[in-house]
């Protein structure tokens, strides 16, 4: 299982399966019923961690990818912003390989992640390579009320590579150098590390 779910879930995941099996050892011992309902919450509640965390194989494409999983909702010059569901895979992915430049945590408010706005949490990661300086924005919305973020400033990273999580629903944001632009069109479903979203 720890192979397919990504390591910033674990410890939720661990903790959920312990509650359940001393729920199951107490309805047991108790030989009552009037926990099952509570058994069943339990179980669900693991489902959607399990589901949330998940990180399956990902084969990388070729060019500049997206950095998330999720659904365009805009599209500028230099610019997209990605929505991520509680549905979608929430590992955020390298767009291309390079240095990562510098890594900038800024404070600010929950709002809900299908608002575009400047005013939410966020990190935002920068990776130079000889293409120019990506800026890869991971934003907190209402339910995510954290940001993983697994690189640091000095770090290679490989296209693909895994760079962070944001926890139960948010946004991404690619910046991109100029002389390129974004294949990718408001409203696409796109993946992290598969979907090519810019050419040159």
């Amino acid at each position: 299982m720890v192979g397919v779910i990504d390591r910033s879930g674990l410890r939720l995941i661990y903790a959920e399966i312990t509650m359940i099996t001393v729920l199951f050892l107490i309805n047991f011992i108790l030989n009552s019923d009037h926990l099952v309902f509570l058994i069943i919450l339990s179980l669900f509640s693991l489902l959607f961690t399990l589901l949330f965390f998940r990180d399956p194989p990902r084969d990388i494409g070729e060019g500049i990818v997206s950095p998330a999983d999720g659904r365009v909702d805009f599209v500028g010059e230099r610019r997209i912003e990605i929505f991520m569901s509680p549905f979608d895979c929430h590992v955020n992915r390298a767009p291309v390989s390079g240095v990562v430049e510098k890594v900038v945590y800024k404070k600010g408010s929950f709002i809900p992640a299908y608002r575009r706005n400047d005013f939410s949490e966020r990190n935002e990661i920068f990776i130079r390579n000889e293409k120019g300086l990506f800026r890869v924005i991971q934003i907190a919305g209402f339910f995510a009320r954290r940001i993983n973020c697994y690189v640091k400033e000095g770090d290679f990273v490989e296209k693909g590579q895994k760079i962070g999580i944001i926890k139960f629903g948010s946004r991404v944001v690619l910046e991109i150098p100029d002389g390129y632009a974004f294949v990718v069109k408001e409203g696409e479903k796109i993946k992290a590390g598969r979907t090519i979203a810019v050419e040159a």
